[in-house]
């Protein structure tokens, strides 16, 4: 088998690829171990000494060179005459920032992502054939080069997509609990900018995206916006309608004097009865999901089983009558 594969290119190829393949897993898994480690002691240190500030400016300027190279690298694209921005830019902004990608320079990186898997997975792919010995028809080649440009185009929008729809998802379903910790700090008497701070800060590892809208509504507030300009900015950065119900709520009640305690009981109920709703839903659609598989693959088996001794039995005996009954 070895001399099998030592004397044939493609085989060779795949043996390389595949050792390449699993030196990178594997060394990605031992960094993500180590990096776990890491992260863990820093964590027990930050709790026993408090949070280093220092580690954080650190992490804030690593990311601000990072995204001024991406920058750099964008705008030297297109001053070489490529255009990154998109025609439907409000659009395609409005889901980055909803998949967590907020930087002003995130379209112009996703469209060079998508340029660059458009043109570079079929060069890759006509690279591969061009070094092999036999190559396949051209017509083969054409198609298969199609195939991966419109995959290289139309996979970063789904992944986008899926990404958007799982932050959603994760803000939606860890919204009761910010409601709950919101209405405690409410009732410890703290007012709507400290409560969202507050919740801010503790929820920041749980529930990310929740933390995420908090602290840039605190912000705003401490910026001199008011709470009505602060809340519609939550909403629209948000682009959840349940958040979008609970900043109208807020701005209601801000306005008419009511209850802001009792506004965020009210709510709260509402927002657990309707996650305990959809994990009702959820839970009534899985026998129809599961027929589906029960019926492609069980089905077929135990009908084979139960009909196979009786079409042995016409075979055995009801063949050979019907010959001898027609002689």
């Amino acid at each position: 088998m070895i001399d099998t594969v030592v004397s044939s290119s493609s085989l060779r190829l795949i043996a390389l690829l595949a050792v390449f393949f699993a030196v990178v897993v594997g060394v990605m898994f031992f960094a993500r171990l180590l990096s776990g480690r890491s992260a863990v002691r820093r964590r027990l240190s930050a709790a026993q000494t408090g949070p280093d500030i220092s580690e954080a400016s650190t992490g804030y300027l690593r990311e601000r060179e990072r995204m001024e190279g991406w920058r750099k690298l964008t705008e030297a694209i297109e001053r070489a005459g490529i255009q990154l921005t998109d025609e439907k830019n409000n659009t395609l902004k409005a889901k980055l920032a909803m998949a967590g990608f907020r930087s002003p320079i995130a379209v112009r990186i996703f469209t060079l992502a998508r340029l660059v898997l458009l043109f570079g997975v079929p060069i890759l792919f006509l690279t591969v054939v061009l070094l092999q010995p036999v190559r396949p028809s051209l017509f083969k080649i054409y198609m298969i080069s199609v195939g991966l440009a419109l995959a290289g185009m139309y996979l970063p929008n789904l992944w986008l997509t899926q990404r958007a729809e799982r932050r959603r998802n994760e803000i939606v379903n860890g919204f009761p609990d910010c409601l709950d910790l919101m209405l405690v700090c409410v009732e410890a008497g703290l007012g709507l900018e400290a409560a969202f701070d507050r919740v801010g800060r503790e929820i920041v590892r749980s529930h990310p995206g929740l933390a995420e809208i908090l602290s840039t509504a605190t912000l705003e507030l401490r910026a001199g916006a008011s709470r009505e300009q602060a809340l519609r900015s939550m909403a629209q950065r948000a682009q959840v309608d349940e958040i979008r119900a609970f900043t109208t709520l807020l701005i209601q009640s801000d306005r008419l004097g009511t209850s802001i305690g009792q506004t965020l009981r009210i709510y709260a109920s509402e927002m657990r009865e309707k996650r305990r709703l959809r994990a009702e839903e959820k839970a009534h659609k899985l026998p129809v999901l599961l027929s589906i598989p029960l019926v492609t693959c069980m089905l077929p088996t135990m009908i084979g089983v139960l009909m196979l001794p009786a079409a042995l039995r016409v075979v055995r005996i009801l063949l050979p009558l019907m010959r001898g009954g027609t002689h």
